[in-house]
């Protein structure tokens, strides 16, 4: 992926950029100590971790991803497609996710999902490829494009905490809709993946530490 943040120097020099484009960001990266890069493993290994993360605390998703490692040393299509539902189970994995984590799976076995190609295309391209994939949503695509590909240019506008974080920025009188956002983040493109992990990072400040982000 041509731009992609690889490490601590592309996340800072787009920062600065990000600084430059939107001044009234500098409140927000004053009151945040550090904007953490936060990359995880691409591929299969990535994007079950994401999704073994929807909808549970960060400690909840650590047990988990822990127990489903354990579960399955050598992960590949071929291994969850041919698993029994019960070791999903022993790793605490509902069955949403189990079925997910299958239709992943399925989709790398018939090349419906190629991670080789999906870090070439475009954001909406990559998006589109993830979210024909039955249980995964916008917000799953977003988080694993961002964390697992270093996307450069992505808002998953429907994050809760996001939401949040802005909302108590700019002192909106109320909190901003999905759509709402996603309109206001357009004002830092090319930068919106870095502009999220600044509001992640002012989330947790202002609810003194509390992560709610899975990776």
């Amino acid at each position: 992926m041509q731009d992609a943040i690889r490490n601590r120097e592309d996340l800072s020099f787009r920062l600065t950029n990000l600084l430059s484009l939107d001044p009234t960001l500098r409140s927000v990266f004053e009151a945040v100590e550090d904007v953490p890069l936060r990359l995880r493993s691409r591929g299969l290994p990535g994007l079950c971790e994401i999704i073994i993360a929807q909808m549970v605390s960060k400690a909840s998703a650590a047990a988990i991803t822990r127990r489903f490692h354990d579960q399955f040393p050598h992960l590949s299509a071929s291994v969850l497609l041919d698993a029994d539902e019960g070791l999903f189970r022993q790793s605490g994995l509902s069955g949403p996710k189990i079925r997910t984590l299958k239709s992943v799976a399925d989709a790398l076995k018939s090349g419906a999902l190629d991670f080789d190609m999906l870090v070439d295309k475009g954001g909406e391209e990559a998006l589109s490829c993830l979210t024909r994939i039955k249980g995964i949503g916008p917000w799953t695509a977003e988080v694993y494009l961002m964390f697992c590909e270093g996307h450069p240019d992505l808002f998953p506008a429907g994050d809760l905490a996001l939401r949040i974080a802005v909302e108590q920025a700019f002192s909106l009188p109320e909190r901003p809709s999905e759509k709402t956002l996603r309109g206001m983040a357009l004002r830092w493109q090319p930068y919106r993946s870095v502009a999220a992990r600044l509001f992640w990072a002012y989330y947790q400040v202002i609810k003194q530490d509390r992560d709610v982000i899975p990776v």
